[in-house]
């Protein structure tokens, strides 16, 4: 029987967000994890398996089957390999973990506005939208699990589906210079946040490659789209982004050409 597959983008915090789960239950290397470039068009062999979607991950069964939505392939995957189970089994506790979980559209969302942002006067109200973000979050954390740094006492489902974010959210350090406050409104999630970070099932991007593959959106062209004037997307995989220059900082001040991003 052939592999289960995930077609996948290698720096989209949805499909880390499988990587995590099957890295924690020691079965990465039990999925083909196949590539796909965003920046060029969906090949017609993948449309007609997704029925003319073009969102990512995507999961292909070993029998041929396609599931899609990266929460349904995390459950997928967690039922399909029930040992090392990451998902909580006791029904209240899944049912906090699943609470936490539904609180992170609004999170995700309120980052890559701010991210994608083109009018510098609207940078402050942004901040204090993704601060409160990060307060309720806070406030979630400390009902719930108080002591930290986990939501239970191991990284587990929540922390699977909230740490691509916490790493992608390196682009508003970079290009906005945001951080959170050292105040204890935040010290919860701080704590949280950190911890995630650095746990070893979590490290499949870094810093740099985050900066330099979404250069593009901080200018507001998501998904592969191009700024004006430009030819080549920041999230083409070639040139690989290690033997790129960092992209310039001030996003409102200069927009990067091809030459400047390395991408020629």
């Amino acid at each position: 029987m052939s592999k289960p597959i995930i077609y996948h983008i290698p720096v989209c915090p949805f499909c880390q967000r499988l990587d995590i789960l099957l890295t924690l239950k020691g079965r990465r290397d039990e999925i083909d994890f196949q590539v796909i470039d965003i920046t060029q068009p969906r090949p017609d062999w993948l449309l007609k398996k997704t029925r003319g979607t073009t969102a990512l991950p995507v999961l292909e069964t070993a029998d041929g089957h396609i599931i899609k939505e990266s929460l349904v392939i995390l459950q997928y995957l967690e039922d399909l390999y029930p040992e090392h189970p990451v998902a909580q089994r006791d029904p209240y506790r899944r049912a906090v973990e699943n609470m936490l979980t539904r609180m992170d559209a609004d999170f995700f969302s309120q980052g890559y506005t701010w991210l994608m942002n083109q009018d510098p006067t609207r940078c402050a109200v942004l901040r204090e939208d993704m601060l409160k973000q990060y307060a309720l979050l806070n406030d979630f954390l400390l009902e719930h699990a108080p002591s930290g740094p986990f939501l239970f006492e191991t990284f587990g489902w929540a922390e699977a589906v909230f740490t691509p974010f916490f790493e992608r959210f390196w682009f508003l350090e970079y290009y906005e210079g945001f951080t959170l406050p050292g105040d204890d409104r935040y010290a919860r999630v701080r704590e949280w946040v950190d911890a995630c970070i650095s746990h070893p099932a979590a490290q499949q991007t870094t810093l740099e490659e985050v900066v330099k593959l979404y250069y593009d959106y901080s200018k507001g062209a998501g998904n592969g789209a191009l700024p004006p004037g430009r030819t080549k997307s920041s999230l083409s995989p070639a040139p690989d982004w290690r033997a790129r220059p960092w992209p310039p900082r001030n996003k409102y001040a200069h927009s990067a050409t091809d030459a400047e991003l390395g991408l020629l």
